[in-house]
């Protein structure tokens, strides 16, 4: 049945360049919508499935009332400007819960004909364990964590789904009160009064947090962390990694090399998957080359900061910072985003940069072995101004290597380490 749906969500949401008419569109999305539920309890939803039932006890104890309605708004195409687009639209199922609505400039495109944003649309799988923002100091250094958003401006789930509501360059609804009437006009609006009050609609402030409310309560729920992977599988003792996948996770722990456990943290001998979220939390530069794809990076002088901005306003540093630094120690930074079902994303990094997986890991293996592969002939980082080129990630391996080092993994090994990528993606069906 998992195998079915996802060749059907493929077929629905092949991206097409440039996206197709409107009609099309909303006709795709309403196919979507009509296997939304189905989808989600093939990726491991359901009150009776034993790989589920530890998340959902840890992610969520919200009714399932609230949880269903969450849903609804979700998948609800009417709620964009003009209509036609859903959240979903930005995180399918069958994407892990990312996509960028059928773009194929590597970030996510809007409602309105032409829009075409600034980020490529994280996961929103598994974003229950995210912390809220903060900085953090431990032994002399201080590190920001945690946050919604690749740049940690929202504190909560229930803030980060309301952003790109009012988004022009997302679902482009004028103001607060446009998105509350479309959920006062809706099928489910009894259902929305039945949570939070009959009179919740005379209030647009109230109406418009509890709509964040309820979505956040539908990506708390557990068929958005499912734990369902044949990684997991193999954490509870259920199944085994092949050779080629063993060989990657081996590579993927290796400390001196490819030591993508540096950042993305797991627990394989804990017997329990929610113990491998596959993200620290926190924030690099991580060097990755300028998507020339992005509108606004048509102007030389314009630079996404992540934490400096643009899209947000940049954090307090508090009194507890270590000695010297500063604000700017954080420009250019990104949050680690989780690597569960990174296989299944149509783009990756903030900027959407990479559209295969493979290369990803190539650009890790050889950034300081060949730059100029990677950003031409001068062999400089591309995307951050000068002044914030020693933001850039050089302490943690492989990124701490010298360029006569070279690759920190031979073709093979990259190979290997694709291979076991694949086995964070959810919807494991055992041979």
């Amino acid at each position: 049945m998992t195998h079915k749906l996802i060749r059907a969500f493929k077929g629905l949401l092949k991206p097409a360049s440039p996206p197709g008419p409107a009609l099309l569109q909303r006709l795709k999305l309403r196919a979507v919508l009509a296997l939304l539920p189905l989808a989600l309890a093939a990726c491991g939803g359901g009150s009776d499935s034993p790989s589920t039932t530890s998340a959902a006890e840890t992610v969520t104890t919200v009714p399932g009332d609230r949880v269903q309605l969450g849903r609804m708004i979700f998948g609800d195409i009417n709620l964009s400007e003009p209509r036609g687009t859903a959240c979903v639209a930005c995180h399918q199922p069958n994407r892990g819960f990312a996509g960028n609505h059928g773009g194929t400039f590597g970030v996510a495109v809007g409602s309105q004909p032409g829009s075409i944003g600034l980020r490529n649309a994280m996961t929103n799988s598994y974003n229950a364990f995210v912390p809220g923002f903060s900085f953090e100091t431990l032994d002399g250094v201080t590190e920001a964590k945690g946050g919604h958003f690749w740049d940690g401006r929202a504190d909560t789930l229930a803030l980060q789904a309301l952003g790109p509501l009012l988004n022009p360059l997302e679902m482009n609804n004028p103001d607060r009160k446009t998105v509350v009437d479309k959920v006062a006009a809706s099928s489910y609006a009894p259902l929305f009064q039945q949570e939070f009050g009959s009179g919740i609609f005379n209030d647009t402030e109230a109406a418009f947090t509890q709509i964040g409310v309820a979505i956040a309560a539908f990506e708390k729920s557990a068929p958005l962390q499912p734990f369902s992977s044949k990684y997991d599988a193999m954490v509870r003792g259920q199944a085994s990694l092949n050779a080629a996948e063993s060989r990657g996770m081996t590579l993927f722990r290796d400390t001196g090399r490819a030591n993508c456990v540096g950042c993305h943290q797991m627990d394989p001998a804990s017997g329990k998957p929610e113990n491998s979220l596959f993200s620290d939390f926190g924030y690099y530069a991580s060097g990755i080359p300028r998507n020339t794809a992005i509108p606004r990076n048509a102007d030389p002088a314009f630079y996404d900061l992540g934490l400096c901005g643009p899209e947000r306003t940049p954090p307090t540093l508090p009194a507890t910072v270590a000695p010297g630094v500063t604000l700017d120690n954080f420009c250019g930074k990104f949050r680690m985003p989780t690597l569960r079902n990174v296989a299944e994303r149509p783009a990756f990094m903030h900027n959407g940069f990479f559209r295969d997986l493979r290369e990803v890991v190539r650009f890790y293996a050889t950034r300081n072995s060949d730059p100029q592969h990677w950003y031409g002939p001068v062999g400089v980082a591309n995307d951050l101004p000068t002044r914030y080129l020693a933001n850039i990630e050089t302490a943690k391996a492989p990124f701490n290597r010298k360029a006569s080092d070279g690759a920190a993994l031979s073709e093979a090994e990259t190979d290997d380490m694709v291979a076991f990528l694949r086995t964070l993606s959810d919807g494991y069906v055992a041979p």
